[in-house]
């Protein structure tokens, strides 16, 4: 009993830093990508860039799969789509159009709204209210946005806010499938079927002119140094999206969607720092106050413990409890 014990806690030990590198590696994604987009790129051509890249570095897990189990993707195809489609294209598309119009950690706030979300999600679906705990939380990360997103200041960008929620839902979406996947999907495969479906919805949607699609040869400045355009792409295919892909869905295999989603909090703080370092984009101090109730807003949804919350989260398949 001992040794199953020390098991589990050593299984959800690993699960947290597994969740940690993966959000570090995603968190730096906006900051690498930024110039990119305000030096010509289009948003349609660095997302196919970034998941056709990805994708083509994890194909060999893929093919490995179905070498094994031919069988698979016809068994599991209604799980790689749905995340393909959401949890990697969606949640990239929105993300990269929020961050051309407004600063990447601010972007990345609201788009950890997707707690919050799936609350109001759990409350539809059930018809029972949240527990009071759960209900204060959502209030301080909504009053948190309205000062995030600093509706009087100048920069206030209706757009761009509207993308950013747009990548909260599917960001909600991305931890619901890949907790799903469990054992007969792993994750290393669930994200490179996923980045391939991604890859191709994005390739058709520029191929015939409703995304478009502009990549010039350009150099680009990270940090003070001007490097060529490949040189951001290639950190962000590899890093920010091969593995943090692959450490983000195993972390949530590990953890389950709450908890994992609690631990990607710190993509936040992380992608505070790299945009502050990268790009010397620093927050306001009401955007700072902001970002600091959002999070903790998220904090108190995602620690309650009452038997409701329990219960709602029961009639999500795929969805624990707390």
């Amino acid at each position: 009993m001992r040794a199953e014990r020390w098991s589990h806690a050593s299984h959800r030990t690993s699960g947290v830093l597994i969740g940690l590198a993966s959000a570090f590696a995603f968190a730096s994604s906006g900051s690498f990508v930024k110039p990119l987009l305000e030096a010509g790129w289009s948003v349609g051509a660095t997302v196919f860039v970034r998941m056709a890249g990805a994708a083509i570095v994890l194909l060999p897990v893929l093919i490995a799969q179905l070498r094994r189990e031919p069988r698979f993707f016809a068994r599991h195809w209604r799980l790689i789509v749905g995340f393909g489609l959401t949890g990697v294209a969606g949640t990239q598309l929105f993300d990269f159009a929020a961050i051309e119009r407004m600063p990447v950690a601010i972007a990345l706030l609201i788009e950890y709204l997707a707690p919050v979300m799936l609350v109001g999600l759990a409350w539809a679906r059930t018809r029972r209210a949240p527990a009071r705990l759960v209900l204060w939380g959502s209030l301080l990360s909504i009053v948190g946005l309205v000062l995030v997103v600093d509706i009087t200041g100048a920069s206030f960008d209706l757009l761009g806010v509207g993308f950013s929620l747009a990548a909260a839902l599917c960001l909600g979406a991305y931890f619901l499938l890949s907790e799903k996947s469990g054992d007969a999907v792993p994750p290393l495969v669930l994200a490179a079927g996923g980045l391939a479906v991604g890859a191709v919805l994005v390739g058709i949607l520029t191929g015939i002119g409703v995304l478009p699609f502009l990549a010039p040869a350009v150099d680009v400045s990270l940090a003070g140094v001007t490097v060529p355009w490949f040189v951001p792409l290639l950190w962000v295919i590899l890093v920010s999206t091969a593995l943090s892909y692959g450490l983000g869905v195993l972390a949530s295999s590990r953890l389950g969607s709450r908890v994992a989603s609690f631990v990607g909090l710190s993509e936040v703080l992380f992608a505070v720092l790299i945009a502050w370092f990268v790009l010397g984009e620093a927050p306001t101090l009401v955007q700072a106050i902001g970002g600091a109730l959002i999070v903790a807003g998220v904090v108190l949804v995602r620690t309650d413990s009452s038997p409701d919350a329990k219960d709602a989260a029961a009639s999500f398949p795929g969805v624990p409890a707390p």
